[in-house]
């Protein structure tokens, strides 16, 4: 089809309006939208800034961000006594909170010095969450607690079984809140064929796997 002169005209005046004009910017994401987007990203721990489940404990590596006061913006890590020190601030107890929980707490202390301070806290590392695999293992030690992590879970992150492992003996030594400390018995060689798939339970905090 062959364009006319007034078909040309008309598309002329089309690109015409859809063009920017002279000094036009496009809008910039407020500030909420972006603290939300960073607040949804991992800080490589696996725990995000409002994370009602996890519990803060004693060597935990805490970042604090205060908006627009790079002074008091820093990473601290939770001391044996549970408490952190921040400028403006002092000490506060952070283990047994929340990270939600603390940076309200920051907000409402920095308000005495900062009209209207906006504190994000999140966890770095957690170090107070642990489990230990130890014996005939490929990789033995301590690995941190993150996310929910079964005794399959853990043996796999400690490499695998070793050649001459039981794997029929594996168990969990487990300490309850009492002091009394119990034995979870996992038959691995039951578990692969489809057996009492329940004995593959959750790790919990400082539980301990033995593979004889």
């Amino acid at each position: 089809m062959k364009l006319t002169a007034l078909h040309v005209l008309f598309l002329g005046l089309v690109l015409v309006l859809a063009a920017p004009r002279p000094g036009q910017a496009q809008a910039a994401p407020n500030r909420s939208s972006v603290s939300a987007s960073s607040n949804a990203q991992d800080s490589g721990s696996g725990i995000k800034a409002h994370d009602d489940n996890f519990v803060i404990g004693n060597d935990d590596v805490l970042a604090i961000s205060v908006w627009k006061e790079a002074e008091l913006s820093k990473s601290v890590p939770v001391r044996s006594d549970g408490k952190i020190s921040l400028p403006l601030v002092g000490e506060i107890q952070a283990a047994g909170r929340t990270p939600l929980q603390l940076e309200n707490e920051i907000t409402d202390k920095l308000k005495n010095f900062i009209t209207t301070p906006e504190v994000t806290v999140v966890v770095e590392k957690v170090n107070s969450r642990k489990y230990n695999v130890l014996g005939e293992v490929t990789k033995p030690g301590s690995y941190p607690l993150t996310t929910d992590t079964t005794i399959m879970d853990a043996i796999a992150a400690a490499g695998g079984f070793r050649d001459f492992a039981k794997k029929s003996g594996v168990y969990v030594l487990r300490k309850g809140p009492d002091g009394h400390e119990s034995n979870l018995k996992f038959n691995y060689k039951e578990f692969i064929k489809g057996k009492n798939s329940a004995q593959n339970v959750k790790l919990e905090p400082n539980d301990t796997i033995i593979v004889p």
